[in-house]
């Protein structure tokens, strides 16, 4: 199985994102190459929800699991704890008062 740059999955998320009309912003770049990333979906109500990639080795799948949720500042907190283990992680910030990511539709997987 071919695996995508990191770079090149953030670039068409952002650009999925774009035709949807949902804002998002690149907060940390991490590596080009294999980063992890993090999506934090802001409700612009002070509540976010902080998405990262999992793999499930039961179905050999990964999926997007909620790392933290709650109050938007322990959110952020969340995000600063795994950047100062990670310097590689990337950090997506996407804006939407419905909380839509996309991150369930076909190819973000």
């Amino acid at each position: 199985m071919i695996r995508l740059s990191t770079r090149f999955w953030v670039d068409a998320y952002l650009a999925r994102l774009r035709v949807n009309d949902i804002a998002a912003f690149v907060v940390a770049h991490g590596d080009d190459t294999a980063g992890a990333v993090l999506v934090k979906s802001a409700t612009l109500d002070g509540q976010a929800k902080l998405y990262q990639r999992s793999y499930d080795l039961l179905e050999d799948t990964r999926k997007w699991a909620i790392l933290s949720e709650g109050d938007e500042r322990d959110v952020d907190a969340s995000i600063a704890k795994q950047r100062q283990f990670d310097s590689d992680v990337w950090v997506i910030e996407v804006e939407d008062r419905a909380g839509r990511t996309l991150l369930g539709e076909q190819g973000l997987q």
